[in-house]
């Protein structure tokens, strides 16, 4: 029995497979959203926040493309900050803390809405192939079976199965099968996969205990308020609807560590039950209290999970520790003494597909038309999910469609550093963005998304005309205002000068020149104007540096490249190149343990390669 037959097929509702699946369509092809809920699309697993250091950056990106996640957190965010306010631009990022359930809310209803994209509930079992020739792959991907015998067929299918591929969840001893709290695991996908030949992984993430907000003493919190205004994350939201709240503070004592301490041998972490590897980055409260046990004290971040729920997630004491401990560790820290848990902090493992066995488009070396995106590369986080299920579905249309892929470099986006990273390096452990993976950041700020991206997203069709034609007048009002700057004075010294002085803005200068206000420039023009007046030098040094990467990068290796045939370099380098199979000689140059020496040969054979016709 079918369930039809599609264009792509997505798999997972969270928030790589929401952003393929409208990519997909939004492009004009026929899409389908296979999900195991469909009132569970969109549902935030962990805090529902999205947004931070690196990730900010990324959902910019994503909105510049064409993306779905930053209308949505600005429909239903309850408070905005932009972090790093204190240092340069490269390093800010925005983050707003959202409503949980309107958010979930609002990704359901615009998956179940959108032309084009059909959303149908099952649990997926096996990817379906045939055999093949061409692509460097001897399979393609024809659709897949479900739990309940029926098939979906399709000409691509985009698996972004987060953490529920053979998902265990642990809190203390107690183990119990899923993906998340109240929702199954997915157990025949992952042997699907490895009869194909991938090869698989296990990693962990982890989640804080909640409590009701009713039962805090807020007395002893440090409020944290939001940015007011707040600053959106799409370039097309005008206003934040929803009422602001602020968040709050506290902090773990000596109380908590000792309640820890005494209870590791209970930690299935500790104990070597949880074989996966967890996120360096977001360490349990376990790891904390062994890692630095030097400190005295951790920050608590309370974080409501809406507004209209009581639910208060307790950022900063991940935990599996079981129950009994975790109500020590909460009732330890004096805010929360008389605090309610309303649900546990857990770990769950779950299996991954190192990303050496995907390519730049996301699509799988092994199978044509099979691709990956999400945590089931090795990736932890919604923004860094998104990314790549937004690449996926475009990718898998514009194959479709016999057209040249979209592999943005680490020149052009966070999102090229994402992918870049993944391809090559093939993460160890839960990988998370960070501003100082981009070597460019300085021309990859939040500011300029638009400027950066937003022509590619139009091209493709995912961003419209009129979204455009705001583009256009931005661009014009921040050059005339650059042009107007560099013309005037006051009081004998440069505009332009002016504004470079620390702790002049763009808004000091207005006052002080009728002609200048008189332009009108809007917050985020403003912005744009004084990044590229005060920091000039340092973009073109770097604009330099982005052309010596981008004659590396536009040095192509052929897909089918044979690099047994290349002698003069080193056995391990040979068996490097051969796994990642680069696409570029830059992409090469960042394999480790691949030398400049090997590259040079490479070059050789790539230029002989090019006489005989065999490589562009």
């Amino acid at each position: 029995m079918g369930r039809g037959a599609y264009d792509v097929i997505v798999v997972g509702g969270g928030h790589a497979g929401i952003e393929a699946a409208l990519a997909a369509a939004r492009m004009g092809a026929s899409a389908a959203l296979v999900t195991l809920e469909r009132k569970a699309i969109g549902r935030m697993s962990c805090n529902p926040a999205i947004g931070g250091l690196g990730k900010g950056q990324m959902v910019r990106e994503i909105d510049a493309l064409g993306g779905e996640m930053a209308r949505a957190a600005d429909e239903t965010g309850i408070q905005f900050r932009m972090l790093n306010t204190r240092k340069g631009p490269a390093v800010q990022a925005p983050r707003a803390q959202c409503d949980k359930q309107l958010y979930q809310d609002r990704m359901a209803l615009t998956c179940c809405s959108t032309p084009g994209l059909a959303v149908c509930e099952g649990k997926v079992e096996e990817v379906l192939c045939e055999r093949c020739s061409g692509d460097g792959a001897s399979l393609r991907a024809l659709g897949l079976r479900l739990a309940d015998g029926s098939e979906v067929r399709g000409r691509a299918v985009i698996l972004t199965n987060g953490t529920f591929l053979r998902g265990l969840m642990h809190c203390g001893f107690e183990q119990t099968r899923g993906g998340r709290v109240g929702e199954d695991a997915a157990y025949g996908l992952s042997s699907s996969l490895e009869r194909l030949g991938f090869e698989s992984g296990r990693l962990k993430t982890g989640t804080p205990p909640r409590v009701e907000a009713s039962t805090v003493d807020w007395s002893l919190t440090e409020p944290q308020p939001g940015d007011d205004p707040p600053v959106p994350f799409s370039h097309s939201t005008e206003r934040i609807p929803l009422p602001q709240v602020p968040c709050h503070i506290a902090y773990t004592n000596e109380e908590t560590h000792a309640a820890i301490r005494e209870n590791l041998h209970r930690s299935p972490l500790y104990a070597g039950v949880i074989e996966g590897i967890g996120p360096r980055y977001c360490p349990s409260i376990e790891d904390k209290v062994v890692r630095f046990a030097e400190k005295e004290r951790h920050q608590v971040f309370l974080e409501p999970e809406g507004l209209s729920t009581p639910w208060i997630y307790l950022n900063g004491i991940s935990t599996s520790l079981p129950r009994d401990v975790q109500d020590r560790i909460v009732r330890s820290i004096p805010a929360l003494r008389g605090a309610r848990i309303l649900q546990y902090g857990y770990a769950v493992e779950y299996d991954f597909f190192p990303p050496t066995q995907i390519r730049a488009t996301f699509e799988t070396k092994l199978v044509a038309g099979l691709y990956l995106a999400g945590q089931i590369c090795g990736t932890s986080g919604y923004e860094e999910a998104a990314g790549q299920g937004l690449l996926a579905g475009v990718n898998a249309v514009l194959k479709l469609r016999g057209r040249e892929p979209l592999v943005l470099d680490r020149s052009q986006a966070y999102l090229g550093v994402l992918v870049d990273d993944l391809v090559v390096e093939c993460p160890r452990e839960p990988y998370r963005m960070f501003t100082s993976r981009a070597e460019y950041r300085l021309t990859l700020r939040t500011d300029n998304a638009d400027r950066r991206l937003m022509e590619i997203g139009h091209r493709l069709g995912l961003i419209p005309d009129e979204a455009m034609a705001r583009l256009e007048r931005k661009r014009s009002k921040v050059a005339e205002a650059l042009g107007y700057l560099e013309a005037h004075r006051h009081e004998g010294k440069e505009f332009l000068r002016l504004l470079r002085q620390p702790g002049t803005g763009y808004r000091d200068l207005e006052a002080l020149d009728p002609g200048l206000a008189a332009l009108g420039l809007t917050r985020e023009e403003a912005e744009g104007v004084e990044v590229e007046a005060k920091y000039a030098a340092y973009i073109d040094r770097q604009a330099a540096q982005v052309e010596k990467l981008q004659r590396m990068e536009r040095r192509r290796i052929p897909a089918a490249f044979d690099y047994g045939s290349v002698r003069g370099i080193r056995a391990e380098s040979r068996e490097k190149l051969a796994k990642v199979r680069p696409c570029s000689l830059g992409q090469a140059s960042r394999i480790a343990g691949v030398t400049p020496a090997d590259l040079n040969v490479l070059l050789v054979y790539l230029d002989a390669a090019q006489r005989r016709g065999e490589a562009s």
